[in-house]
Formats: structure tokens, C-alpha cells, sequence
């Protein structure tokens, strides 16, 4: 069965191997994450392009190796130290140290370290007071300021590249930037990006790159570095070649950890020279799902577009058939049959009241010629003498009443149909005097504008304008060429 280690146990296993095997070391590297806590203990970092290495140096290891109770000496030189001498106060980041020492696992941490037992400047201080220097000289000047930073431009097609035509940077930078965007122009312009040639060469290249306001954006890419390797991007010559470039610099020099001048004045910075790619294009694929979001969008507006005009269409197709001119005649139709049912109404009411009238009158006489002889304690005689009395003349006047009645009724009649085929004459004008093509059969014409509706007023044209006129038998397509008004 194997064995199960602890936690403890395999970092004590590790600890052993470790310092079994590197029992004393000498290390190189660029001092960052500096730390002096008040044990006068120092902490930090060496790091390189790769990788980072935690330090830790002593208090009791900063003053050199003790001689005897007062005096101490350089373990490298073999050189007595006088008091005073030794100590971290040198220490600052960004330095170029050499470090001896053996290396650790910290247990707390399950980390390997370095204990330092000696520290060492490699000569590269200068250079960081240097960049120290340049870097509030150009703060100064207002070129790291955020308000003359320029955003880069939305997927840019022409892009000019300047670095070392040959390294790593240029190819990972086309890696990324192939599987980005939507496709553009890159011209490289080849510079020396290490050593004294450097400076000089990048400033040519970016004057070079913005002499013929090709580029809508200039792109400085290299490498990972010491600081002595990225010094070129630490230099006046090259941050004023940046300043005074007329489009956007993005500057991606070095690793993440790294940070120059170079940086700091262009318009905006990358990490590495894969994330200046990434900066300038995006994915495809979130191209994609764009343009998908934009096409539905588009549908959806589309549709509402196409809902609205069908509706506003169909508001004015019942307007036009509303005020148009069938509509009117239509309507006036219906007006005259209803007109000629009420009329017929009127007549035939009119003709059966007086016979009705007629009718009752007679029923009544009937009724009451029956009732003569009927009324009890009526004597036969008096009833003879009374009937005598009214006589045939009588009768004769009632049937002239009648007949006067009759004839009454019938000018009555006539007077009413006279009156009803006058108005329906009277309609029969009004309506042929409405409709819009009589006038034509006189041989006047219509003139309709473009939008539909007929010309009335002078003003309402100008010259160009395109009419229509009807005439009787189709439409002449002609232009206004000259406007005049008649003085009243």
C-alpha cells in the first residue's frame, strides 16, 4: 500500500531536498515588492523575464560576518568593514543586486525561498535613479497626463508596428491579432529594440511610421527584459518620438511586471505584446454575436416599422373612402331611396286617411239608418213624417259632400306627388352637380398635385413641381415652369 504523507511531512521531505541541494547559491536578478518591517528584517523579490524569487535578508546577516566582538568583514572581499559600513539602507526597487545564500521552503507558506547572506549591487542603480529622474522630469512636462491620452480607434485597418522584425514579440502579436478583428493593413518598420543603437533606431522608425499619415495607430511591442535590456523604452529620445506622434501609441514592452517611460507617455498601455492584439481587434466571435443582436434588433424594428404603416394605411384608406367622391354619391343614393320609401310612406298614408275616413262615415250612416226603425216607443207615423221631412234632398246633399270630400283628396294627392317629384328633381341636380367629372364633359379639366390632392390656389405650387391634369378621357402627365396671380 503507499505511503500517505501529511502535509507537514512531505513539506518537511521537500525542505530537506532543497536545502540538501542548494546548500549555497548566487542568484541575479532586479530587486521589486521591497520590504522593511520594523524587525529590520528585509524582504523582496528578484525577478527576471520568467520568473519571481522571494528573498528574505536577516538583520543579523546585513552588516557583513563578525570578526570578533567590534570588528566585521565583507565575506566577498575579505575587506574589514569600518563601523558604520554595511546595513540594506542601499536596497530600493528596480536595482540589479547579486544575492548569496541557500535556499528554503517556508513551511507556513509551503513556499520556497532564498536567506540571503549577502546582497550585492550590480552597478544598475545608477540606471534607476536615472529612470527616477526622467520620470518626474517628463510628469513635469504634463506627458503622463490622463487628459492627453487618445482613446485607440474601433477596429483599426491600418496599423504600423515597430520592433525587432525577427523576435518572439512580432510573432505572438500576429498570432493573436490573425484570430481577431475583421481584417486589416500591418506594416512593420524593423528598429533595434536592446542596446546604444535602439533609441535611436525606434524614434526613426516611429517619424518614419507617421511621415505619410498612413497609420491610424502606432504599436511599439518587445519582449520581456532586465532593466538594463528595456532601457531604450527609458530614454528622452524615444518618449519625445511618442509625444509628438500624430495619431495613438500603444505600447506594449516587456511583461506585466515591467513598466518604462515608454509606457507611461503613450496613449495606452498593454501588458505583454499578445494583449496590444487583443487591445486593438476583439474576437470574432463576439463580432458574430453582435451582428446577430443587431439583425434581430433590426427585425424587430422593421416589423413595428411595417405594423405602423399598415396601420396609419389603413386609417387613410378609410378616410379616402369616406371623403372620396364615390363615397359621397354612395351616400347621397342612400339618402334618396330612403327619401323615396319615406315619400311612398307619406302618399299612401296620405290616400288611405280619407278613405278610411270615407269608410267610417259610411258605416256610421249605415248604423244609423238601421237604428231608425228599431228604437223602441218609436210610433211608425212620426217616424214616416220625420223621414219625409229629410226627403230625397237630403240625400242628395250628403252624396255632394262626399263627392267634394273625393275630390278634395284627390288634388291632395296630386299637390303632394307634384311637391315630392320637385324635390327629387331638386336632388337630382345637387347630386349631378357634385360629382367631380361633369365639369369635364364641358371640357374642363382637373389638376392634382403630387400628394393627391387638387390644385385650388397659385401658392400652393412652385415651378418644377409635378401635376396631373385630368381631362374627360385620361390624365396629362406635365411640370409648373413658371407661376403667375391674376390681380384681383
Amino acid at each position: 500500500m503507499p505511503h500517505i504523507f501529511r502535509v507537514g511531512e512531505i513539506t518537511r521531505a521537500l525542505k530537506d531536498v532543497v536545502e540538501g541541494q542548494f546548500p549555497f547559491v548566487q542568484v541575479r536578478g532586479q530587486v521589486s515588492n521591497l520590504a522593511r518591517p520594523a524587525s529590520g528584517h528585509v524582504y523582496f523579490s528578484l525577478k527576471d523575464e520568467e520568473a519571481l524569487l522571494n528573498v528574505v535578508w536577516f538583520k543579523g546577516s546585513q552588516s557583513g560576518v563578525s570578526l570578533n566582538q567590534t570588528e566585521r568583514y565583507d565575506p566577498l572581499t575579505g575587506e574589514v568593514m569600518q563601523e558604520g559600513e554595511g546595513g540594506s539602507a542601499w536596497l530600493a526597487d528596480g536595482l540589479e543586486v547579486l544575492c548569496a545564500g541557500r535556499l528554503t521552503v517556508y513551511a507556513p507558506r509551503g513556499a520556497y525561498q532564498m536567506v540571503a547572506e549577502l546582497v550585492q549591487d550590480m552597478g544598475l542603480g545608477k540606471l534607476y535613479q536615472e529612470f527616477e529622474a526622467l520620470k518626474r522630469t517628463l510628469a513635469a512636462r504634463g506627458w503622463f497626463a490622463p487628459e492627453r491620452k487618445r482613446a485607440l480607434p474601433t477596429h483599426p485597418t491600418r496599423v504600423a508596428v515597430i520592433t525587432a522584425p525577427t523576435g518572439a514579440a512580432i510573432r505572438d502579436f500576429l498570432r493573436v491579432g490573425s484570430a481577431r478583428g475583421t481584417g486589416c493593413e500591418i506594416r512593420i518598420f524593423p528598429a533595434l529594440v536592446q542596446g546604444e543603437a535602439a533609441p535611436r533606431e525606434i524614434t526613426q522608425a516611429v517619424d518614419a511610421a507617421c511621415a505619410d499619415d498612413w497609420p491610424e495607430v502606432v504599436v511599439l511591442i518587445r519582449g520581456g527584459g532586465s532593466l538594463e535590456d528595456l532601457w531604450a523604452f527609458n530614454t528622452e529620445a524615444v518618449a519625445g518620438a511618442i509625444e509628438r506622434c500624430p495619431v495613438p501609441v500603444l505600447c506594449g514592452v516587456g511583461h506585466e511586471v515591467d513598466t518604462t517611460i515608454a509606457d507611461m507617455v503613450a496613449d495606452v498601455r498593454a501588458a505583454t505584446p499578445s494583449h496590444a492584439a487583443q487591445l486593438l481587434w476583439p474576437e470574432r466571435t463576439v463580432l458574430a454575436q453582435r451582428a446577430d443582436e443587431a439583425e434581430m434588433a433590426l427585425s424587430r424594428v422593421f416589423a413595428r416599422f411595417l405594423a405602423a404603416r399598415e396601420q396609419a394605411l389603413s386609417r387613410l384608406d378609410k378616410a379616402l373612402g369616406w371623403l372620396s367622391p364615390a363615397g359621397q354619391v354612395r351616400r347621397l343614393e342612400e339618402r334618396l331611396e330612403l327619401a323615396a320609401v319615406r315619400l311612398s310612406r307619406a302618399g299612401q298614408a296620405m290616400t288611405q286617411q280619407p278613405e278610411r275616413v270615407l269608410a267610417d262615415a259610411s258605416a256610421r250612416l249605415s248604423r244609423t239608418g238601421r237604428a231608425i226603425p228599431e228604437r223602441a216607443g218609436m210610433r211608425l207615423d212620426g217616424l214616416t213624417h220625420r223621414l219625409d221631412a229629410f226627403g230625397p234632398g237630403w240625400l242628395d246633399g250628403l252624396e255632394s259632400r262626399l263627392g267634394e270630400a273625393s275630390r278634395r283628396l284627390d288634388a291632395a294627392a296630386s299637390l303632394s306627388g307634384e311637391r315630392t317629384q320637385a324635390r327629387l328633381a331638386l336632388l337630382d341636380a345637387r347630386l349631378a352637380g357634385l360629382d367631380p367629372r361633369k365639369p369635364l364633359e364641358r371640357g374642363y379639366a382637373l389638376a392634382r398635385k403630387a400628394d393627391g390632392t387638387f390644385l385650388r390656389r397659385v401658392d400652393e405650387v412652385r415651378p418644377g413641381d409635378a401635376l396631373d391634369i385630368i381631362v374627360q378621357d385620361g390624365t396629362v402627365k406635365t411640370g409648373v415652369t413658371s407661376v403667375e396671380r391674376h390681380s384681383s
